[in-house]
């Protein structure tokens, strides 16, 4: 029945857009009634955060699917199997899974595949009311009616184009039946959309609040910024762990099969462009490949966790940015946790989706850390305090 599924079907075009919509009303209602007597800005402000937080949220879903086996669960794109939901499309899911009942399609698996597939929608929805309301409160405060946006809008505008990219490495994760480069790529766009937020969303906040960035040596800030790097490098290594199944490679701790250095091919590990579990040349990758792939992870870890503990102690030791440092503390101590987890446990599901939950997590606090700071040498950019809110002097 999968075999002969378009790839795309856009029939259900308009009403998955529909269920995106109304989901995302839920949201908007919200920032409307908690900030009915405030000023649009501080509406943007707030639905900028909450934005940030459901982006988190459906980062986290997103993890679930993959983890789950879901990815597949309906193999068409936008909808399933030509439907808007797995309710129209009973009879080809019972026959999929009668046919393979372990297999990729399972009426629990498409239920999560689409409401992943809404809840990204909803998420669209929302960031175009961004950019829409951030456009607008721009041309209102060059006419004098309003305060500026302490951002650009060219960048929720750059973001509302992102998630659209995103959208579109969504769909080629279906109709290229889970492409580790592909889904990798689908991971590092989630992390990318979340830092663009975590900037908008820290800005706003900063201007909410009356407060200037934490001014900092010039080699605390390339610190930061370099263990930012090394975080996302990780990150991008662990995709591939996940995206090629390599977590069970290495199943004790701190050896690997036995060893320090086990038997590895980095060749196969790391040949990208291929599909899964195979090779360019259409064999299997080999154990040895899994291997490469999961030790690379597993040492690069050391470095990340060594520098994520130096930048903590340095901050902590000059009394800067307090809760950006407890926080880059608690997940380093949390990745390490699930990270062991996922190896001496067989890769239980909770510990799976915390990880990714943690290394999302750490991109949004090194990123509000570098927002929140700047070079002493450097000269702030000046926020205009919203009414009623005091200055606060850094």
């Amino acid at each position: 029945m999968t075999d002969t599924q378009p790839l795309y079907d856009l029939a259900p075009v308009a009403e998955v857009m529909l269920l995106g919509l109304v989901i995302a009303l839920g949201p908007l209602a919200w920032v409307w009634v908690r900030n009915r007597r405030s000023s649009p800005m501080r509406r943007i402000q707030t639905l900028t955060v909450l934005t940030l937080f459901l982006t988190f949220d459906l980062v986290l879903f997103g993890a679930f699917t993959r983890l789950t086996d879901s990815g597949l669960g309906c193999p068409d794109w936008p909808g399933c199997y030509g439907s808007a939901s797995p309710v129209g499309a009973r009879s080809e899911i019972s026959a999929a899974q009668e046919a393979m009942p372990t297999g990729p399609v399972t009426h629990g698996k498409a239920w999560v595949e689409m409401i992943h597939r809404y809840l990204a929608t909803g998420v669209g929805v929302l960031i175009i009311v961004l950019t829409i309301s951030s456009w607008v409160q721009q041309r209102r405060a060059r006419r004098g009616m309003g305060d500026a946006p302490p951002i650009s809008p060219w960048w929720p505008t750059i973001t509302l184009l992102w998630v659209c990219l995103q959208g579109a490495f969504g769909a080629l994760t279906v109709t290229m039946k889970l492409f580790p480069a592909i889904v990798t790529l689908h991971l590092i766009g989630g992390l990318v959309l979340l830092a663009l937020l975590c900037v908008q969303a820290v800005r706003h906040t900063q201007w909410a609040q009356g407060r200037l960035p934490v001014a900092i040596s010039a080699g605390l800030r390339w610190a930061l910024i370099g263990t930012g790097v090394l975080v996302v490098l990780q990150v991008v290594l662990g995709g591939w762990v996940s995206t090629n199944y390599a977590v069970l490679a290495c199943t004790t701790f701190p050896k690997c099969q036995g060893n320090w250095w086990p038997m590895m091919d980095f060749a196969q590990g790391f040949q990208v462009w291929r599909k899964l579990g195979m090779l360019q040349d259409g064999s299997h990758i080999g154990f040895a490949g899994l291997t490469a792939i999961h030790y690379v992870h597993r040492l690069m870890a050391y470095g990340v966790l060594a520098a994520l503990g130096l930048v903590c102690w340095r901050f902590h030791r000059q009394g800067l940015l307090p809760a950006q440092t407890r926080w880059l503390a608690v997940l380093a101590l949390l990745q390490l946790a699930t990270g062991l987890s996922n190896v001496v446990l067989d890769w239980p599901l909770v510990a799976a989706v915390l990880h990714t939950g943690g290394a999302a997590a750490l991109v949004v606090v090194l990123t509000w850390a570098v927002v929140s700071s700047r070079t002493v040498s450097t000269v702030p950019q000046e926020f205009s305090a919203p009414t009623g809110a005091s200055r606060v002097s850094v």
